[in-house]
């Protein structure tokens, strides 16, 4: 595979007009004994270009049922072909592309190599045959967990259960390959029969059939509510051509793919990951020219500054953390212990990659080391004044050219800028708390924030592994703007009688990860209140209350949400150390005084 003219292999209108050439090369050759799939490039195919199939999706289902169903007649031919076949997966093979190497009789992966088919996180499903072939070839649970939860997989992973068939080092891959396609020609490897099986109904009896089902069914469906439904529909199929062979079963597919593809499900979720591609494309834009941070800081540590550290530390880039006080600094190391630790418990790292990540941070009260450092995150409390002092005397105490940033979620980046020497070296990066899950970094262009503090900002947040936006320097900025009439409704449904838990569980219910109070006592109801106050004196006409609000009220009442340990809820710390929500009795009373 390799499409000409281009960066990547990509299933798209290319890709599939060549398909059917390859496929007809291959079979009108007389003398083939074998056939070996692979890729020139450094990948095997990415997936499919969804910025094309999107005009597929808006068409009605049998259309789409008809674009998509007769690729899988060209793969089910060369699945058929009566000489063995091996997939050689030299990197990403995602979607569509995985199915590709599905087809094939063996897959060899490199150690690098990541595969999965990820449909499902668009609100559609495998089209070409992966939720028939997997299955058979991996067993149904490992074929639902993979299906259902979208992921990406590594090849020792995709080792372990059956879905390639031997990982090897890059420079061995062909060789491999080859060894593969030998033993097969020389009868030590039972092509034949991995080709019989695949297009065999599955080895479940009808008991086994209805447990594994049925149970994976209901778990799917409360993780993914009713408004979701892609997993539970791919397990559904699954569950109908477990008893057919592998053409009843991709009749199957085709249909229920049409279906989703047809859905306004899908069609949102299409639209938002192909804004995330944009942004991503954006990002990739403003940084092409510019070098690597190689040395961050943190200017005040604390939850915050610790989230920081932690972030940057555990993508490879080390940071210096600086507070005025020992207290916080200690808070802060223990912010980046506790969460190294989570992963370490998981494991997801090991003690050498914690130990490693912790030694990258440095805890330091003074300004000693800042010389060498390339940019600074200056997260320190969110007051005009002290931001202000703190970044002119920040701005001494770093080299020149060095690029300083601002953690606010308030405060314009013009009005910080303004006591600064060299302005254009500065602009606004807001993280969003907790640092470590929320992928969302504000990169604020103040008004004389140079192209090079913008670019190398947005460089630095890629590092963490984030996704940058570059706004412009206003009230609320980009996220707030959109954030506080949500907040300013929940206001009004409080006011109009509504239980407040009920609204955070029909949002819950609805795909946000909490709902209105529960999200305002993670922020903070003193950072609420504050921000608050600054979008209805930005924007009085759209964000102006008329009335006293909830918020205020928790405020004056000292309950600022997880931080103090009470809110709406109230937090106590569980057996293992996690603040566990519970519901608070005297917040009805308060409720009922506004």
């Amino acid at each position: 595979f390799n499409i000409k003219d281009s960066g990547a292999n990509v299933i798209g209108d290319l890709m599939m007009e060549e398909i059917p050439k390859m496929v007809e090369i291959v079979e009108n050759c007389k003398e083939k004994k074998a056939v070996i799939f692979r890729s020139d490039k450094s990948h095997y195919i990415y997936g499919a270009d969804i910025t094309e199939f999107v005009e597929h999706f808006q068409k009605p289902k049998d259309q789409i049922r008809g674009w998509i169903y007769p690729v899988n007649a060209l793969l089910n031919k060369l699945e058929d072909l009566d000489v063995p076949t091996v997939a050689l997966i030299n990197g990403y093979a995602l979607g569509g592309g995985f199915e590709l190497c599905l087809m094939a009789d063996y897959r060899i992966a490199v150690p690098a190599a990541k595969v999965g088919l990820p449909e499902t996180k668009l609100g559609i499903m495998p089209g070409w045959g992966g939720s028939v072939r997997l299955p058979r070839l991996c067993g149904a649970d490992h074929a639902i967990e993979w299906i259902t939860s979208g992921k990406q997989w590594s090849a020792d992973a995709a080792l372990k259960i059956g879905a390639i068939d031997a990982v090897v080092a890059p420079e061995r891959l062909d060789e491999l390959g080859e060894k593969f396609v030998a033993d097969c020609i020389n009868g030590k490897m039972d092509w034949q029969s991995r080709k019989i099986e695949k297009k065999a109904p599955l080895k479940l009896s009808k008991t086994e059939a209805m447990m594994v089902f049925e149970t994976a069914k209901g778990f799917v469906a409360g993780v993914a509510g009713p408004h979701y439904p892609a997993p539970v529909k791919s397990i559904e199929v699954m569950q109908q051509s477990a008893t057919l062979d592998r053409d009843g079963s991709i009749e199957i597919e085709a249909d229920a793919f049409a279906e989703l593809a047809s859905t306004d499900v899908a069609h949102s979720l299409i639209h938002v990951f192909m804004g995330d591609q944009y942004l991503k494309k954006v990002s990739k834009g403003i940084t092409k020219k510019t070098e690597k941070i190689n040395q961050a800081a943190v200017l005040g540590a604390g939850i915050m500054g610790g989230g920081v550290a932690y972030q940057s530390a555990s993508k490879g880039t080390p940071i210096l953390m600086k507070d005025i006080n020992q207290a916080a600094i200690e808070l802060g190391l223990g912010e980046a212990t506790k969460l190294l630790g989570k992963q370490l418990k998981r494991k997801k790292i090991t003690p050498e990659k914690m130990a490693q990540t912790l030694n990258i941070i440095q805890p330091t009260l003074s300004y000693g080391d800042f010389e060498s450092v390339d940019l600074v995150v200056e997260a320190v409390v969110e007051n005009v004044k002290v931001k202000k002092s703190v970044l002119a005397e920040l701005e001494t105490k770093v080299k020149p050219g060095a690029i300083l940033t601002s953690n606010t979620s308030t405060i314009s980046i013009t009005e910080l800028a303004k006591d600064l020497k060299n302005p254009e070296n500065f602009c606004g990066m807001h993280f969003f708390n907790p640092v470590h899950r929320m992928p969302l970094v504000e990169v604020i262009r103040g008004e004389k924030s140079s192209e090079e503090a913008i670019a190398a900002t947005v460089k630095y947040a890629i590092q963490m592994g984030k996704t940058p936006i570059v706004v412009n320097d206003c009230a609320g900025f980009l996220v707030n703007r959109v954030l506080f009439p949500y907040f300013n409704a929940f206001g009004k449904l409080i006011e109009d009688g509504v239980d407040y838990k009920k609204i955070d569980k029909v949002m819950e219910r609805f795909g946000w990860p909490m709902g209105p109070a529960y999200l305002m006592d993670v922020v903070g109801i003193d950072t609420g209140a504050h921000a608050a106050k600054i979008m209805a004196d930005a924007f009085p006409d759209r964000m102006k209350m008329e009335n006293k609000t909830i918020i205020d009220e928790m405020y004056e009442q000292k309950r600022f949400g997880q931080k103090n340990g009470v809110g709406f809820y109230r937090y106590e710390l569980d057996r293992r150390g996690k603040s566990k929500k519970m519901i608070d009795e005297k917040t009805e009373d308060i409720i009922s005084t506004v």
